[in-house]
């Protein structure tokens, strides 16, 4: 078993709500998908060649953006990357496949701006998506925070702004 010193990559998972309600589901299948990189040797020696001991990795969920790529604040703290990044939810009625198949492709799309802000060399083979163990729901820490009411002709955009994702995790 690893203890924490051995993760170099350390989730932090927020949902951005109107309703109140977190997408447990989906959330739990972004720490799965954070998890199978933090442990896949390939990934932990890409990691090595970045200089940082670990990143702080926050994924903030929200509602439908139209922005080609998440909103981003990517930092170093210590000897730490802090990387906060927002990201779409999923169409209601995903199943548990396409949620691990979404997660993994939003966590890499995550990773390759890391990549291209810090100028490392192209990401290793992602491994292949695969879904959350069943108890996995009871560990997933979350910070939710409701967004100020907004415009009816705005709602379904989503977008956080770069101060609220710097400022998402406190």
């Amino acid at each position: 078993m690893r203890t924490m010193d051995e993760f170099w990559l350390h989730p932090r998972l927020g949902t951005a709500t109107r309703d109140g309600r977190a997408p447990r589901h989906y959330l739990v299948a972004l720490q799965h998908a954070v998890q199978t990189l933090d442990a896949d040797p390939r990934w932990q020696q890409w990691w090595r060649g970045s200089g940082f001991a670990g990143c702080e990795l926050g994924i903030v969920t929200e509602g439908q953006y139209d922005h080609l790529r998440p909103s981003a604040d990517i930092r170093r703290v210590d000897d730490q990357l802090r990387a906060n990044f927002t990201c779409e939810l999923p169409p209601p009625g995903s199943d548990r496949e396409e949620l691990a198949r979404r997660a993994t492709t939003e966590v890499r799309t995550m990773f390759e701006v890391i990549r291209e802000a810090m100028a490392l060399p192209d990401l290793p083979p992602t491994p292949e998506p695969s879904t959350p163990p069943a108890d996995a729901d009871d560990d997933v820490p979350v910070t939710a925070k409701g967004l100020p009411s907004i415009p009816r002709e705005l709602e379904q955009q989503g977008y956080l702004t770069l101060t609220q994702v710097q400022d998402f995790f406190g």
